[in-house]
Order: C-alpha cells, then sequence, then structure tokens
C-alpha cells in the first residue's frame, strides 16, 4: 500500500504491482531509519506504520528520480 500511495504522491510513472510492492518493502526500512534516526516515533500501530513506510518510499522515489536525471 506505501508504494502505491507514494507513487500516487510523488507522480510517477508508476512501476506496476510487484514494482510497487518492493518500493513499498525497501521505502518501509528506509523510513524507519530515518525516523529512529531523527528519534522520531509515530506509534507502533498500522497506521502509523503505512505513514513511515509511505514516507520512506516517496524518500526513495525522490532518490530513484535523481538519479535517473543524473
Amino acid at each position: 500500500m506505501a508504494g502505491w500511495l507514494a507513487g500516487v504522491l510523488v507522480k510517477g510513472g508508476g512501476f506496476g504491482l510487484v514494482g510497487d510492492l518492493v518500493v513499498g518493502v525497501i521505502g518501509a526500512f528506509l523510513g524507519g531509519l530515518l525516523f529512529s534516526s531523527a528519534g522520531v516515533s509515530l506509534g507502533g500501530g498500522l497506521l502509523g506504520s503505512i505513514v513511515v513506510a509511505t514516507i520512506g518510499a516517496i524518500v526513495l522515489l525522490l532518490i530513484v528520480r535523481l538519479l535517473k536525471r543524473a
């Protein structure tokens, strides 16, 4: 869900079902690292996890977009 939501928010070309799943999983990992490094916690519930994963997926998509331009 996070990969799809990030794709919608970033307005990318989309990666399909499997690509969105991969972006969501990697984004969840990246978001967890970012939030724990910053000392921020959104709680342990489902909504907090989705928000963290979505923010991580957005960061991942922005990094991929920057690398494609280079």
